[in-house]
């Protein structure tokens, strides 16, 4: 059975453009570093290469959580302690000016000392990261407190999520956190105001309570800090094995892949080699 000249071609054809697409396919796998770049590849590597990139997706999203978390537990914990401090030393100034030896005069700048005290603690209580109110509880774009410590937050306190059914809350509801701190002022302010020492008294008393109190918020910022720190471990390690997951699925073995390549451009060449010499021999042919 005679061969035309047109199988020949088609033949040749046919083999030059399946090594073609091999050849390119290799240059593709060294380029990229990739054994699946497509979903003929590999459909199932693929399947749970998006899964696990899905996975490195949340596990960012949630280490950003914390990390947001983490900055609003450091400026809440570094504003109760300045209010702590302000409780203490106008504490200090209320048992001073309880003594017998001081007079109107002394109480009325004193008076002036606390109602300077209260606004530092109403700006304190107003304190805000990146431009949100972290003691508004859940309203965090309003302004908590007022000039008189009246609060106008919420009683639900702001929370993140750290894991799939696990949230914590880093907000702060502002009326809870500082308690009587702003009545214990003004009620100091007024009673050094009027002159009245059985109201200092009062005061002092009231002051070592929430002295008490803010030691408490404390201590609870430190225990979520420290729930923080734990779950960002774990999420590092799940970060790392889930990486290393994706690597083995998806990373080609570079130096296969470049044997591979070399390979395949030599049998390309041969390929055109070979396809040179029997087109020549079918004209050779066909000119006879």
């Amino acid at each position: 059975m005679r061969v035309t000249n047109q199988s020949i071609f088609n033949a040749i054809q046919y083999h030059l453009s399946n090594i073609t697409d091999k050849l390119s396919q290799a240059n593709e796998l060294v380029a990229s570093g990739k054994r699946i770049n497509k979903l003929s590849d590999d459909p199932l590597g693929l399947t749970q290469s998006l899964t696990i990139k899905s996975s490195l997706k949340n596990i960012e999203q949630l280490e950003r959580n914390i990390s947001l978390g983490r900055s609003w537990l450091e400026a809440s914990e570094s504003a109760i302690s300045a209010a702590q401090d302000i409780a203490s030393e106008t504490r200090a100034i209320a048992v001073q000016m309880a003594n017998t030896t001081q007079g109107q005069a002394e109480r009325l700048a004193a008076a002036e000392t606390v109602d300077n005290m209260i606004r530092e603690v109403v700006s304190l209580g107003n304190s805000q990261v990146a431009g949100r109110y972290i003691f508004s509880g859940a309203k965090t774009d309003t302004i908590p407190f007022d000039t008189s410590g009246t609060y106008s937050g919420d009683t639900n306190p702001f929370s993140i999520k750290i894991g799939r059914d696990s949230n914590i809350e880093v907000g702060r509801d502002g009326s809870d956190t500082f308690g009587t701190i702003f009545t214990d002022l003004i009620n100091l302010k007024t009673a050094l105001q009027n002159n009245d020492v059985n109201g200092i008294k009062t005061a002092t008393s009231a002051l070592g309570s929430i002295n008490d109190h803010l030691s408490s918020k404390i201590a609870d910022i430190g225990s979520k800090a420290l729930r923080l720190d734990t779950k960002e471990a774990i999420l590092a390690d799940l970060n790392v094995s889930s990486s290393e997951r994706l690597s083995n699925i998806e990373d080609a073995d570079i130096t296969e892949a470049i044997t591979d390549l070399n390979a395949k451009e030599l049998a390309y060449q041969a390929a055109l080699a070979s396809a040179s010499k029997l087109m020549q021999t079918s004209l050779m042919d066909y000119l006879k």
